[in-house]
């Protein structure tokens, strides 16, 4: 699941896309760039694929990559964005229009990145400012923040014990 938020800095906007797994709450891939350009959300699921396919995770048939209908960084209508997809083996699904709890857990996502981060360390200097301290994030929430939804482990955790069969959800 997909999606971006964005993030006031003294130099310009910065916008911040993640690309989440539902299952393990694992943020599999992100990007931190000074525009809402298709490249923003073609980079962070390019790192998403990457990620899964260099950890053995299955990637292609039976993958489905959901994001809202907005049309900011192209979800909707960017062939770029869709060929990436449909190239991966991977089945878009795009939200109803309107529909607030249709991309919910993105926006969870997005909005712990606020709190846990933006807000809490800002204000922000520059985009690279922002960039960095999201790789540290990002880190920090897949490998160290206890999710309850997982058991009360991190998602890399809960991955791992998945995969070992020690834990199911």
């Amino acid at each position: 699941m997909a999606d971006f938020t964005y993030v006031f800095t003294f130099e310009k906007l910065a916008y911040a896309a993640f690309v989440t797994d539902v299952f393990s709450r694992r943020i599999v891939g992100w990007r931190v760039a000074d525009s809402m350009r298709t490249e923003l959300v073609l980079d962070a699921v390019e790192m998403a694929l990457w990620t899964r396919d260099h950890q053995g995770m299955p990637v292609g048939e039976g993958l489905v990559h959901h994001s809202d209908a907005g049309s900011q960084l192209g979800f909707k209508g960017s062939f770029a964005f869709t060929r990436k997809l449909i190239d991966a083996g991977v089945d878009p699904s795009i939200g109803s229009v309107g529909d607030a709890y249709d991309n919910a857990m993105a926006e969870a996502t997005n909005s712990l990145y606020k709190a846990e981060l933006i807000e809490h360390e800002g204000p922000w200097k520059t985009v690279a400012d922002v960039e960095l301290a999201t790789l540290g994030w990002v880190d920090w929430f897949n490998r160290s923040r206890l999710h309850g939804a997982l058991n009360y482990l991190p998602p890399i955790e809960f991955e791992t014990s998945h995969v070992a069969g020690a834990v199911t959800q």
